[in-house]
């Protein structure tokens, strides 16, 4: 019998064809016989997945078994890895974790993993983990379930407090610190040895080696960051060089991210007044259904449009117009190259025996992070291989940056014990200790509104 590998959340649009793509991509899993179980509960959304999954194998000459569906018990029995990348009208419900907690003052940005927002959003998707790692408990206990939904480390530490499922979270943040660093020294990321650690999305690089001569190269870093023009890549990269130039080491992934675990970043995201713009005269859109657009960064000139574009190619429409334009374009097939993430690696290791290098896995602490309690979890560089994946012994992290983490590591249980015991009071003190609390009423009103608000997506609490 072959590896059973269940992706539930199938129809992802930005996990699925990576996923799909990598497992067919590997001659190790499928000399070993891959049965794929896609799974999602919008039926709609498995047609395009399957039939980009069908036409990769087939390119790929593979004989693997594929199968879809929206019953999880189905996709889950005798499965021996479950990927998880789930999530509820992404944008509607981003809008309210981005604009409510605004207006209550708390000067959050993003709101997606960190800030008021971050809480509400973890607190949604925390139920449906939950639900499927407790499947998992009856159906597949031995399997490995990789999470790649967020806020991951809020909903991996869920994992780990509340199921004896073996989880781990996996983020591609890290990469897109190596290849900043990379851009800065001017050098190949295949000729650096770099280490991370800390916590999704705000991880920090203990180790930037030349690779060939083991030469520490942080001052070379350091001196290409002041000779860099200051206003380069401002929302990418800013909040990053302060952080550089304050606290001695290098973070990942962005100002969006990173800026979500501190209450000062807003200067340093010039997009932060673009995040899902809407006129409020015309009604909030989680009543007018019309979702504003995404910003995610200046990057990609969010500004730069027609003065009438075309309604089609607006709001939540784009979101779902790149996404089709994305299974469009990769069912032609032009160019099948592994996406990066980490999932199938690990597969790989662990059920064939291939040692991996993982610059980073979410994982209960175990003193990984000098510090930081053993039962939180964090993010570290890993090996995998038969034997399992090893996370890597870290050193001790400046004590500015090992403050920041002990925060938010107390913001994340306090979180997951709210939603175990229903409470609301648990979850007024972790939004207390957010950065950003600047007001008791404020939070404990936050917390009515968006509890209100979003109570069909959250388990029953009360104060």
């Amino acid at each position: 019998m072959g590896i059973k590998i269940a992706i539930v959340g199938g129809g992802s649009q930005s996990f699925g064809p990576a996923i799909v793509r990598d497992l067919f991509l590997s001659d190790h899993l499928n000399d070993a016989g891959v049965e794929l179980a896609l799974m999602d509960i919008v039926s709609e959304h498995l047609p395009n997945i399957a039939a980009y999954a069908r036409s990769v194998a087939d390119r790929l000459g593979r004989m693997a078994g594929i199968s879809l569906g929206t019953d999880l018990d189905e996709a889950l029995r005798g499965a021996d890895y479950v990927v998880t990348a789930i999530e509820v009208d992404r944008y509607l419900y981003w809008s309210q974790d981005f604009h409510i907690p605004r207006q209550y003052g708390f000067k959050q940005i993003y709101g997606e993993n960190g800030g008021p927002g971050g809480l509400f959003h973890a607190l949604r998707n925390m139920g449906p983990v939950l639900h499927i790692a407790h499947r998992m408990e009856e159906l597949c206990p031995e399997a490995i379930l990789l999470n790649f939904t967020n806020p991951e480390s809020k909903l991996c530490q869920a994992i780990g407090m509340l199921t004896k499922v073996k989880t781990f979270g996996l983020c591609h943040g890290v990469a897109m610190g190596q290849n900043q660093i990379a851009t800065f020294l001017r050098m190949p990321e295949d000729d650096l040895e770099m280490a991370a650690c800390g916590m999704n999305h705000i991880t920090w690089f203990e180790t930037i080696r030349d690779k060939e001569t083991g030469k520490d190269l942080y001052p070379l870093l350091r001196e290409k960051e002041r000779e860099a023009d200051p206003l380069a890549h401002w929302d990418d990269l800013t909040l990053s060089r302060i952080c550089l130039r304050t606290f001695g080491l290098w973070p990942s992934p962005g100002a969006n991210h990173i800026g979500e675990y501190v209450g000062w970043a807003e200067e340093f995201l010039a997009s932060s007044a673009l995040q899902y713009y809407y006129d409020p005269v015309d009604g909030h859109p989680w009543e007018t259904g019309n979702i504003p657009k995404f910003v995610y960064s200046l990057r990609e000139k969010p500004t730069d449009v027609p003065l009438f574009p075309d309604r089609a190619s607006s709001g939540d429409g784009a979101a779902s117009k790149v996404a089709a334009s994305e299974y469009e374009g990769t069912a032609k097939l032009d160019n099948l190259k592994p996406s990066g993430e980490l999932a199938v690696p690990i597969m790989e290791a662990l059920s064939c025996g291939v040692r991996r290098e993982l610059g980073a896995v979410i994982v209960p602490n175990q003193g990984l992070i000098p510090g930081i309690d053993d039962d939180i979890a964090v993010e570290v560089p890993a090996v995998a291989d038969e034997n399992g994946v090893q996370p890597c012994q870290m050193e001790r992290l400046p004590e500015a940056i090992t403050a920041i983490l002990r925060t938010q590591a107390s913001i994340q249980k306090l979180l997951v014990e709210a939603y175990a015991e229903g409470s609301r009071r648990k979850l007024l003190q972790a939004l207390l200790l957010d950065s950003t609390a600047h007001s008791y009423r404020n939070a404990v009103a936050l917390i009515n509104e968006m509890c209100d608000l979003q109570q069909d997506l959250l388990t029953p609490m009360t104060w």
